[in-house]
C-alpha cells in the first residue's frame, strides 16, 4: 500500500480562550463551522474508573464556534453534570453526557440539554446512556450512536435506551429513528452527511453501513460495505472517496478508499499528516464528518478537505 505524507497548517489559534479550561472534544457541526467545548476542570472519576454524570460541585462550560475568520465564545456556568458533545441545534446549542444514570422508576438523568447563545437552559431531555457520537442535521434532527455499554446496559440500565446501537431524535427528544437491520455491538464512527446520507462504521462486523432517505418517511433504505479495516474510530466520505483513520494500533494515520462498486472497497493509499513543523501529530482531537477532517493539538485547530487532499496527492 503506498503512502502519502501531507502538511497542514493551523487554521486557527484557540489559546486566548482556553486559559483555565480544559478541552473536552473537538467537533464538526453541519455547517462547517467547528465546535470546541471546554470545561473549567475535569471532574474526578468515581473509584478511578468511572465518569461522574451528576456532579457535586458547579462548573463552567465555554463553547468556541470556530470559523477561518472568527471565534465567538458562548459561557455556560453554574452545571451540574458532566458534558462531552457539543452540537448546533438549529439556532441553539445541543450539550449532551456520554452517560447518563437509570436509578429507578421514571428516575434518571437527563443528558441533553439545549442551551441559547446566552447560556441559558431552554430544554433538558434523554438521550441514553453510553453514547460514543452525537451529530445532528440542519433541520435539528439528532443522531447518536452508542458504545457497547450503552447497547448492553451499565449505569442501572437493565433496558438501554441504545440498545439498537444507532437513533435518531428530533429536537426535542422523541425517537424518529432506530436501526434495525445492523447487528451492533459498538457503533465505532458516525458520519451524518445530511438529512438524507448517514453513515456508520460498527462492531463486531467492521462493516459500513449508510442510511439512505430522510427518516420518518417510508423510503429509508440501508446498504453495507466492507471496509476492510479493523477497529477505526472516524471517517469521512465526498460519497465515492472514503477516509479512515486507520483503526486498531493506528490510531492517528488514515487510509484513502474508493468505493470501486457497491459494497466493496479498494485497498487504499496510506495517509501520514504533519504539522506546519512537519512532525506527525502527537494524541490530536480530531473529528471526521461529510467530507473533512478537524484536528486539534494544544490550541490550534486545522482542517483539511476530501477535495483538498485528492488535489495533492492526486
Amino acid at each position: 500500500m503506498p503512502d502519502s505524507k501531507l502538511k497542514l497548517l493551523p487554521f486557527a489559534d484557540i489559546s486566548s480562550y482556553t486559559e483555565g479550561f480544559n478541552i473536552v472534544s473537538v467537533q464538526w457541526g453541519y455547517d462547517g463551522l467547528a465546535y470546541v467545548l471546554l470545561i473549567n476542570k475535569v471532574p474526578e472519576r468515581i473509584q478511578h474508573m468511572f465518569v461522574q454524570t451528576k456532579l457535586n460541585e458547579s462548573y463552567t462550560y465555554k463553547v468556541l464556534i470556530i470559523s477561518d475568520q472568527q471565534v465567538k465564545e458562548v459561557v455556560i456556568r453554574r452545571q451540574h453534570f458532566h458534558y462531552h458533545y457539543v452540537q448546533p441545534l438549529q439556532e441553539h446549542l445541543l450539550l449532551v453526557g456520554a452517560r447518563c444514570t437509570y436509578y429507578g422508576k421514571d428516575q434518571f438523568d437527563l443528558n441533553a440539554k439545549v442551551c441559547d447563545m446566552k447560556g441559558t437552559t431552554i430544554r433538558e431531555f434523554l438521550l441514553g446512556d453510553g453514547i460514543q457520537s452525537v451529530q445532528v442535521t440542519e433541520r435539528g434532527t439528532i443522531w447518536t450512536s452508542y458504545f457497547d455499554e450503552g447497547i448492553f446496559g451499565n449505569y442501572g440500565w437493565n433496558e438501554p435506551i441504545g440498545a439498537n446501537g444507532l437513533l435518531a431524535w428530533d429536537a426535542y427528544g422523541h425517537v424518529i429513528y432506530k436501526n434495525t437491520v445492523a447487528d451492533i455491538y459498538d457503533c465505532y464512527a458516525l458520519n451524518v452527511v445530511n438529512e438524507q446520507e448517514v453513515w456508520f462504521y460498527y462492531y463486531s462486523d467492521f462493516r459500513l453501513g449508510c442510511v439512505s432517505g430522510e427518516v420518518g418517511s417510508e423510503q429509508i433504505n440501508v446498504t453495507f460495505a466492507n471496509p476492510q479495516l479493523s477497529g477505526s474510530s472516524g471517517f469521512c466520505t465526498d460519497g465515492y472517496h472514503f477516509l479512515f483513520d486507520a483503526g486498531y494500533g493506528k490510531h492517528g494515520t488514515f487510509v484513502l478508499k474508493k468505493m470501486q462498486k457497491p459494497g466493496s472497497l479498494t485497498k487504499g493509499t496510506k495517509i501520514s499528516l504533519r504539522n506546519e513543523k512537519n512532525r506527525p501529530f502527537q494524541q490530536p482531537w480530531q473529528d471526521l464528518r461529510q467530507d473533512r477532517l478537524l484536528l486539534g493539538e494544544g490550541n490550534l485547530l486545522y482542517q483539511i478537505t476530501m477535495e483538498e487532499m485528492l488535489a495533492v496527492i492526486g
